[in-house]
């Protein structure tokens, strides 16, 4: 269903007027949206150690939250799977085990009620985030880093998932579950990996075979999972407990297998589960509770904004709204037992691509899995886990996709770099000390390309002029992404607030990063949007370190020649207007002592008066200086001269019309003469 909303003059809002007239529209997607979303907020909940019904509760509290306090109109708020990693991890540490497969013990349930507790304190944080105006702190980071954490997420997601996957049962560090990854498919259950293995193949597949027929493109991936996966479910008959015996091998079969999901009708209500608070009095809780604020808050302002770029209407979000919308509905979702939740990249594409108009259409989504897990809990009961596992292993293969690397790399090297550092950090370690890894190596790259320390957090940035219409800046020393925020405020306040035009010289800087360089190219959709120009100027000077239009640029450095002249000191005024008619743009003369050869093989060394005359000139008009000396100044007095290359920032500092001119003569004499062509 393609949408062709931008032919439409009339901005669609998420008011009651736009309930009524989109009401078609939004109902549509939201629906398609929820068959993508029903099964992700399941398995998104068994990964994180959550019970099943967990997810779907926080997409009906996202889907009403959202629409009352957010001005996005686009975006899905629900469970992540970026948030996994993160949501396991608090589980385990206090004592739930986390596994996909296997009853819910009394540890399980000690330990995820002592994670909502932590989201709870989370979302409060969150909501003082935007009420003071910290929206802003998402355009921190360094894209590269963030793109590494994400991809070190897939990873940790693939390597849980697997043993899922397969019907086993295991535990460890990441690393630890890929070096088993031989071992757990030797130990596999057959009837429980046919499924996962199935529902693998169907995930990778069907994207391929939505593209051939105009009625495959409704029906998304995990759905024709469910579709499948259940059917093989029934037939392995796994709502009973039973064995099997394979190649002399028993292996065993039963509900542990398939989604623990309310028995009855409005069973859902059964599962509200609230926070205890108690848990907080453990130090090692504050710990997860910055670590839940930080990534979720980071993630949905990214997903928010990306959401932003792909609205058919080039709607802006207010992101400092969109997180006290995030933060209020994690509380309210943290206390009915509800997972984090984020504005969610993948189901607001979905809900793009299906023609959504308003805020509604996720409204709608969170209406359906209401009555869904509210009338049919049953016939979710018999969805394999297996499937649901296999849905993340695509997930974590789309986060960490060989593509991500190769897009990295063609953005420079040094990106490479960071990218890769900061996954195998997070891998390492966890999520904080893996980003904090890879910042830090960006911090280090950019002071060994010449960025002043004092300018990494506080950029030097300067108003020139104001005419009234266009308002002229100039940065110096460095534009990375550590000072982006000041220089953003500045721009935001001079230009979008003032409604004025804004040009921004960076001739001056040292480095422009990646991260700027790409949000520089937001600033000039911003100021589109409103009417008005952003240009950036000065950047002829500077190198791209890779083709790719938004590569760090480094301000070029270029070989240029110095020719050093020891004479005596009479000869100073004379070589210094010699040195300037030949083209010099300036000189350094410094008086001093010296003694040639013959005054110390005379056998007292005799120290005579003299002047050191520097010229840095293009190597054309060096030549000359050195012509002009052995002609007019060697014969009759005794001198000593040398001429090196050297590199500087800019040539131009360097370079007189004169040299200009002689330049463009050069290359109309060097010129080839168009030859006379034969006349029929």
């Amino acid at each position: 269903m393609s949408n062709e909303a931008p032919i439409q003059r009339e901005v669609p809002r998420g008011n009651l007027d736009g309930f009524k007239r989109y009401f078609k529209d939004d109902i549509v997607s939201g629906l398609l949206v929820f068959l993508i979303a029903l099964p992700l907020c399941l398995v998104i909940s068994i990964a994180s150690g959550f019970p099943p019904i967990a997810g779907i509760f926080t997409a009906i509290v996202g889907s009403v939250i959202a629409t009352m306090f957010s001005d996005s109109e686009l975006t899905i708020k629900g469970p992540a799977a970026g948030l996994i990693v993160i949501v396991l991890g608090c589980v385990e540490s206090f004592g739930g085990d986390g596994s996909s497969i296997g009853g819910w013990g009394a540890n399980d349930v000690a330990a995820y009620r002592a994670a909502l507790a932590v989201g709870v304190v989370a979302a409060l944080l969150q909501i003082f985030f935007g009420i003071f105006r910290a929206g802003i702190l998402g355009e921190f980071f360094p894209i590269s880093a963030v793109h590494g954490m994400l991809a070190a997420i897939g990873v940790i997601i693939i390597a849980k998932q697997i043993p899922v996957a397969l019907g086993v049962s295991a535990s460890g560090t990441p690393i630890e579950m890929l070096g088993k990854i031989p071992e757990f498919i030797a130990s596999a259950n057959p009837a429980i990996a046919a499924i996962g293995l199935t529902s693998v193949l169907i995930m990778f597949i069907w994207p391929m075979v939505r593209t051939k027929t105009a009625w495959t493109k409704l029906l998304p991936s995990p759905l024709i999972v469910l579709l499948v996966a259940i059917p093989m479910g029934m037939a392995f008959d796994l709502m009973h407990k039973h064995s099997y015996t394979l190649q002399n091998h028993e292996y065993q079969l039963g509900e542990q297998y398939l989604v623990e999901m309310p028995k009855h009708v409005f069973g859902m209500f059964d599962q509200l589960t609230t926070p205890d608070f108690t848990a907080l009095a453990q130090p090692k809780a504050w710990s997860w509770v910055f670590m839940f604020f930080v990534i979720g808050s980071l993630e949905s302002l990214l997903s928010a904004k990306a959401v932003d770029l792909l609205d058919p209407w080039k709607r802006k979000t207010n992101m400092d709204r969109d997180v006290i919308a995030v933060g209020i509905g994690n509380v309210c979702a943290s206390m009915i037992g509800g997972l984090p939740m984020i504005s969610e990249i993948v189901r607001s594409k979905a809900n793009i691509d299906n023609g959504a108009r308003t805020r509604f259409a996720n409204f709608w989504h969170g209406m359906f899995l209401l009555v869904c897990v509210a009338f049919i809990p049953m016939v979710l009961h018999r969805i394999p886990v297996a499937a649901l596992a296999a849905m993340l292993i695509y997930t974590g293969f789309r986060l960490a996709h060989p593509q991500e690397f190769m897009n990295v790399w063609r953005i420079g090297r040094e990106q490479l770099v960071i990218f890769s550092v900061t996954l195998v950090a997070v891998l390492a370690t966890d999520l904080l000390i893996g980003i904090a890894i890879g910042i830090a190596t960006k911090i280090v790259m950019h002071l060994s390309n010449g960025v002043p320390l004092n300018t990494l957090i506080k950029p030097q940035i300067e108003l020139l002029d104001d005419d009234g219409q266009t308002v002229r800046l100039v940065a110096y020393k460095s534009a990375v992404f550590s000072n982006w925020i000041p220089i953003r405020r500045q721009i935001e306040r001079l230009g979008l607030l003032e409604r004025k035009n804004v040009e921004l010289d960076l001739s001056e800087t040292q480095l422009v990063d990646h991260s700027v360089m790409d949000k520089l190219h937001e600033m000039e959709a911003d100021f589109e949007q409103q009417g008005l120009v952003f240009n950036v100027t000065g950047l002829d000077a500077h190198e791209p370190v890779a083709g790719h239009a938004q590569s760090a640029r480094r301000r070029r450095v270029s070989k240029i020649q110095r020719l050093t002249v020891i004479a005596a000191p009479e000869l100073q005024t004379t070589l210094e207007n010699q040195f300037i008619r030949l083209g010099a743009s300036g000189f350094t003369s410094i008086p001093c002592v010296g003694a040639g050869r013959s005054d110390v093989q005379s056998g007292e060394v005799v120290r005579k008066p003299q002047v050191r005359i520097e010229v840095i000139a293009p190597p054309a008009a060096c030549n000359e200086m050195i012509e002009v000396i052995r002609r007019e100044f060697q014969p009759q007095h005794k001198m000593t001269f040398c001429l090196e290359t050297v590199l500087v920032a800019r040539t131009d500092a360097f370079t007189t019309n004169r040299v200009l001119e002689n330049d463009e003569s050069a290359d109309r004499e060097n010129a080839i003469e168009p030859q006379a062509q034969p006349q029929s």
